[in-house]
C-alpha cells in the first residue's frame, strides 16, 4: 500500500486540549441557559413546577445531544478537513475502501463512507447518526506509519464502534446527564436563593447561580460520560481482535505507544478516535480513552 498516492486535501486536524474542552463546556452551559430562558419566555411558560422543569430540562438536555449527533458527519469532515473517497483513484484508496467494506460486511452493517484527513499523527475515528450511514476516517500519518495489518486492525476498531451503535449510546447517555445537570442546577439555585438571599436575589442573581451550578455539575457529569467512553474502547478493541486478530490490534496499539506527539482530534470526534490521551491527574477522569498499556493488557488477557 503506497500511501504517497493518497490525496487527503489541504486540511489538517485541529488540536484541542483540556483548556478548549472546559471553554466548550462553559460556553455550552451559558448557551443552554440563554436558550432555555428565551424559549420559556416566548411560550409564556414559567417552569417553576417540578414537572414543567423536568420537561424543559429533558427537551434541552436531549435536544442538544441529538442535534450534535445528526450533524456529526458534517462537523467531523469540516473540523478535520477529511476528504471522502467517492471513487478510488489509486491502489491505496481502493485497498482502504475495500478493507472497510469487508470489515463492515463481517460486522453486519452497510459500508460506511471512507475518508482520509491530512494529519501526520496516527489516528482514526468513526462517527454518524446511524449504524448504516456512518463515516470512518483515518489520518495520513496512520497510513504512513503502520503496517497494512495494523491499519486493518484500526479500521476494524472503528467499524466496531459503528456496529455497536456507540455513537447513539453516547448521545443517549449525554442527553440523560444533560437533563439532570439542567434540572438539578435549577433546583439547587432555588434552594441557594431561598437560604442565602432569603428569596430576594432577583432574576439576575438566580441565573448567575444556575450558570455556576451547571458548570460544576457539568464537570462531574462529563466524568460519567467519559468513564463510559473508556469502557466502550475496550469493547471496540476486543471486537477488532475478532474481526482481524488480537495480535494485529495489539501491534497497532504498540505502534501508537511509540509515538510522542500530543496532537489529538478535534472535540467533535475525539471520543471516537483511536489514539489514547496522555492526560494525568484529574484530567484522566475526563479522558475519552483508557491508557494504551491497559488496552494492550486487556487484549493479551
Amino acid at each position: 500500500m503506497d500511501t504517497n498516492e493518497l490525496d487527503a486535501g489541504k486540511g489538517g486536524a485541529k488540536v484541542g486540549g483540556f483548556g478548549s474542552r472546559m471553554a466548550l463546556l462553559i460556553g455550552t452551559n451559558i448557551a443552554v441557559i440563554g436558550l432555555f430562558t428565551l424559549v420559556a419566555s416566548i411560550l409564556g411558560i414559567e417552569p417553576q413546577g417540578i414537572i414543567g422543569l423536568t420537561i424543559f430540562s429533558a427537551l434541552f438536555g436531549f435536544g442538544g445531544a441529538f442535534v450534535s449527533l445528526a450533524m456529526s458527519k458534517k462537523l467531523a469532515l469540516r473540523s478535520t478537513g477529511a476528504v471522502i473517497i467517492e471513487h478510488p483513484n489509486n491502489d491505496s484508496e481502493r485497498w482502504l475502501v475495500d478493507t472497510v467494506a469487508r470489515l463492515a460486511r463481517d460486522a453486519g452493517i452497510e459500508t460506511p463512507d471512507v475518508a482520509v484527513f491530512n494529519s501526520p499523527t496516527p489516528n482514526a475515528f468513526a462517527t454518524g447518526a446511524k449504524r448504516n450511514d456512518a463515516l470512518v476516517a483515518v489520518s495520513v500519518g496512520l497510513l504512513q506509519q503502520m503496517s497494512a495489518n495494523e491499519v486493518e486492525a484500526v479500521l476494524a476498531h472503528e467499524v466496531a464502534h459503528v456496529a455497536n451503535g456507540d455513537m447513539v449510546t453516547m448521545t443517549l447517555l449525554q442527553g440523560v446527564v444533560n437533563t439532570f445537570v439542567i434540572l438539578i442546577s435549577r433546583i439547587l439555585a432555588n434552594v441557594i436563593i431561598s437560604v442565602v438571599f432569603r428569596g430576594k436575589g432577583g432574576r439576575f442573581i438566580y441565573f448567575g447561580v444556575v450558570m455556576v451550578m451547571q458548570i460544576i455539575l457539568g464537570f462531574f457529569a462529563s466524568m460519567i460520560v467519559m468513564w463510559f467512553s473508556r469502557r466502550r474502547e475496550f469493547r471496540a478493541d476486543r471486537d477488532s481482535g475478532t474481526l482481524t486478530s488480537n495480535a494485529h490490534m495489539i501491534s497497532a496499539l504498540e505502534a501508537l505507544q511509540r509515538q510522542h506527539s500530543d496532537d489529538i482530534l478535534p472535540d467533535e470526534v475525539a471520543a471516537f478516535g483511536i489514539r489514547a490521551s496522555r492526560a494525568t491527574g484529574i484530567r484522566k477522569l475526563l479522558a475519552s480513552h483508557p491508557p494504551l498499556e491497559d488496552r494492550i493488557a486487556a487484549l493479551r488477557s
